[in-house]
């Protein structure tokens, strides 16, 4: 089970940390993504990292604003937001998956969201 956590409301150019923390079984196998959905629109992917050499990828409207990190002695994969934007404001998902090159493919592993708000 992956759970988030770290949402909530913040203005623009603020900052927030996403966790995703497993139970039940553990993230070291997986690489992990982080997705965002709005309402009426389709799932959009925001980063991952490889399971073994923690390569990092970033969707282009997030890039050198969004880190993604994990700390596999947590069982916990991270996602540091700054530079905030209104158009960030989501419903943040983590997924476990794989990488296929540079695509992240998310298996049936989801957490259940977290709501980020960005005020303008």
């Amino acid at each position: 089970q992956l759970v988030e956590s770290g949402g909530g409301l913040v203005r623009a150019g603020g900052s927030l940390r996403l966790s995703c923390a497993a139970s039940g079984g553990t993230l070291s196998v997986y690489s992990m993504g982080w997705f965002r959905q709005t309402p009426g629109k389709e799932r959009e992917f925001v980063a991952a990292i490889h399971w073994r050499d923690f390569k990092e990828y970033y969707g282009d409207s997030v890039k050198g604003r969004f880190t993604v990190s994990r700390d596999n002695s947590k069982n916990t994969v991270y996602l540091e937001m700054n530079s905030l934007k209104p158009e960030d404001t989501a419903v943040y998902f983590c997924a476990a998956g794989r990488m296929a090159r540079s695509t992240f493919l998310p298996n049936d592993y989801w957490g259940q969201g977290t709501q980020v708000t960005v005020s303008s």
